[in-house]
């Protein structure tokens, strides 16, 4: 397994890789890999002659008053996880490299970057749009896995690939979950164990829904209130939204019909997790 940083190495690898007829899978994450990460990378692992995964917290796509220099880094676990798992490259590159002195160019999904988590992470999906299109210039895959954790990003994501006929397939893998249902997440280390356990309501409240769709219910703010009573419950969880839009283009819908997403985003002390489940109303 080799561990490239420059953008120039990279760039070379691929293309003498696609000359030679080898298809790319391709992992973009920020590290502090767990077992959601690694169902992306044993699916890219099946389907491609080559996987690459890339390790970099991306600066703009936090918020001044989010965890940036916090968040967890740990390159010689990731690289093991990915040595284990088959991968052939992690492309680890330097903040300088990726955003040089004087960058300008940023890309921007209008209307789905300004909803759902957008109201609170202002710019947040701006700075994922932007470096998810210059890792896929560099890296030049085939494929790359994204999980469903990430909703919002995954739609941007496909509309960035449509609008600007980027030459890459997306997939979208299945939410990786605990025992008692919390979606696995890098951001889960910051719990505590009471924070910890107050975390299972958000799936509760998720699969409260999803049985009232099954039952019938088709209103939308009925099934909000019905999420609210129970996750509002644990006192330790403070919400942030609860919408259910359409899955595919994130509308918001005032009667549940077709594929419907039901996301919620909340807040258990100072860690901001999120969730989500699609349905077919």
């Amino acid at each position: 397994m080799k561990i490239i940083r420059l953008i120039k190495e990279m760039s070379n690898f691929s293309c003498l890789s696609r000359q030679k007829g080898k298809t790319i899978g391709f992992i973009p994450t920020m590290g502090a890999l767990h077992a959601g990460h690694l169902s992306l990378i044993r699916c890219a692992r099946k389907e491609n002659d080559l996987v690459v995964v890339s390790i970099f917290v991306n600066p703009s796509q936090f918020g001044p008053k989010e965890d940036f220099k916090k968040y967890p880094r740990n390159l010689k676990k990731d690289a093991d996880l990915c040595k284990n798992e088959g991968v052939d490259v992690i492309f680890y590159p330097l903040v300088t490299g990726i955003y040089p002195a004087g960058f300008k160019t940023y890309v921007e999904v209008k209307e789905l970057s300004d909803m759902l988590c957008a109201k609170s992470r202002p710019g947040h999906f701006k700075g994922v749009a932007t470096v998810v299109t210059k890792l896929f210039n560099i890296v030049l895959p085939d494929t790359a896995y994204f999980g469903q954790k990430d909703a919002q990003q995954a739609v941007i994501i496909k509309r960035v690939v449509m609008d600007l006929n980027l030459a890459v397939r997306i997939k979208v893998m299945p939410i990786i979950r605990e025992k008692d249902g919390l979606a696995m997440s890098s951001r889960n280390a910051y719990l505590d164990k009471k924070e910890r356990k107050s975390a299972a309501v958000l799936y509760m409240g998720l699969k409260k829904a999803e049985g009232l769709i099954k039952k019938g219910a088709v209103n939308p703010q009925y099934i909000i209130r019905r999420m609210k009573n129970i996750i509002e419950k644990e006192r330790a969880v403070k919400i942030d939204y609860i919408s259910i839009v359409d899955a595919e283009d994130l509308r918001p819908l005032k009667r549940i019909k077709g594929k419907i997403l039901l996301a919620l985003a909340v807040r258990i002390g100072k860690v901001r997790l999120i969730d989500n489940l699609i349905i077919n109303g």
